[in-house]
């Protein structure tokens, strides 16, 4: 399945399946920023998460520098990533929620590989990133897609040079 991945810029079209994948398969706490709202995926949260990710349309040269890609694997969303301009020109920093089902199968690594050919064809050269010593699956995805790692006042700071070819799956 790692095979068939791709990503699509989020927008109106995919905003919908990308919540429904969020809300079944995620913690609020884990896909967006903390908001004033009830627990669990309520309404206002659900409407956060819309604006969220709307206030992104516009990409990299927009108010929040930030593009999200919505995931998919066989066609269907399975969670998003996204690339956010640094203040070090030529750098943007990423993030990555897969759905509970997504996970496990080679498709964060997938994912993140289409993301630094994105970054790439943005005209970036460092792709950087920050998780923290528990998270696992975060860890082996930046591991298999050539990141350097470094433990930092407890996180973990990855950084990936566009510059050098990608290891091979």
């Amino acid at each position: 399945m790692a095979g068939a991945v791709r990503l699509e810029p989020v927008d109106e079209r995919n905003l919908e399946p990308l919540l429904s994948v969020a809300a079944a398969e995620a913690e609020p706490e884990d896909v967006m920023p903390p908001v004033d709202a009830p627990a669990g995926w309520s309404l206002a949260r659900r409407e956060a998460f819309r604006d969220f990710h709307r206030a992104s349309f516009t990409g990299l040269d927009g108010p929040t520098r930030t593009r999200m890609y919505a995931i998919l694997a066989g066609g269907e969303v399975v969670g998003m990533v996204r690339m956010t301009r640094c203040e070090q020109p030529g750098t943007v920093e990423t993030g990555m929620w897969l759905g509970r089902s997504a996970r496990g199968q080679g498709l964060g690594a997938a994912a993140l590989r289409e993301l630094l050919n994105a970054a790439a064809a943005a005209g970036m050269r460092t792709v950087v990133a920050e998780t923290t010593p528990d998270n696992a699956g975060a860890i082996s995805v930046l591991r298999k897609c050539g990141a350097r790692l470094r433990e930092d006042g407890g996180k973990v700071r990855a950084e990936m040079c566009l510059d050098s070819a990608l290891p091979a799956l």
